[in-house]
């Protein structure tokens, strides 16, 4: 596989699995009182204009993008319901949201470090900013834990 398109479709399922677990995360905190709720809105908000971005650069290089399976929207949806209604603290939900970003910085990392120099400069910088974002939230998710 080309490896641009390996690291614009490894972005794009992330990116995109964060705006809808994010989501649904906001709708089961919907009439609750979490302090986190505000953070979490802003993760999503960062998530869409990552995915706003990462698509851009698909076209730019006239590629097809990827979906996210619906088992993987379904199985992520029950999850969240789970752990909301098991423990809705903002700590719990940090812990929650730190550990899905952390595998991303996890395998982003390891992309960026496998594919640098093999990649198109423009793709590599958006994933670099993706990483240092996610790096940066989880610091922030932090002072809820």
């Amino acid at each position: 596989m080309d490896t641009n398109l390996e690291m614009l479709e490894y972005m794009h399922k992330n990116a995109s699995m964060g705006v809808f677990t994010l989501t649904s995360l906001l709708n089961e905190l919907n009439g609750k009182e979490n302090k986190i709720k505000k953070v979490v809105q802003d993760e999503l908000t960062t998530y869409k204009k990552f995915v706003k971005d990462i698509e851009k650069l698909y076209k730019k290089g006239k590629y097809t993008k990827s979906k996210i399976s619906l088992m993987s929207k379904m199985m992520s949806s029950m999850g969240i319901k789970k752990e909301v209604i098991n423990d809705n603290s903002d700590a719990a939900i940090a812990h929650m949201l730190t550990e899905g970003i952390t595998m991303g910085i996890v395998d982003i990392s390891s992309k960026i470090k496998n594919f640098d120099g093999d990649v198109d400069k423009d793709i590599m910088k958006l994933a670099k900013k993706y990483l240092e974002y996610q790096q940066k939230e989880v610091e922030v998710l932090k002072e809820y834990m």
